[in-house]
């Protein structure tokens, strides 16, 4: 989880899939909502939107919980 965020986009198929079912699986018990797509497509966002600098995968799995936990409490 320390690895840099800007890891994330040059990481092969099979390192994101096996670090988002793990996200997945460990997150389940907060919410349903929150499996392996979900993590696969906000991480894949998150370190696409622009220069990650300094942000590690932790933070980008923080900042996914964050967007569900408020879109959750307020869906459009």
């Amino acid at each position: 989880m320390d690895d840099k965020a800007s890891l994330w986009p040059r990481a092969s198929m099979a390192d994101k899939v096996d670090f988002t079912d793990r996200m997945g699986k460990a997150m389940r018990t907060l919410s349903p909502d929150l499996d392996s797509r979900y993590f696969m497509h906000c991480l894949e966002e998150t370190a696409n939107i622009g220069d990650t600098k300094d942000l590690t995968l932790n933070d980008m799995v923080r900042t996914c919980l964050s967007l569900h936990a408020r879109d959750a409490k307020d869906p459009e």
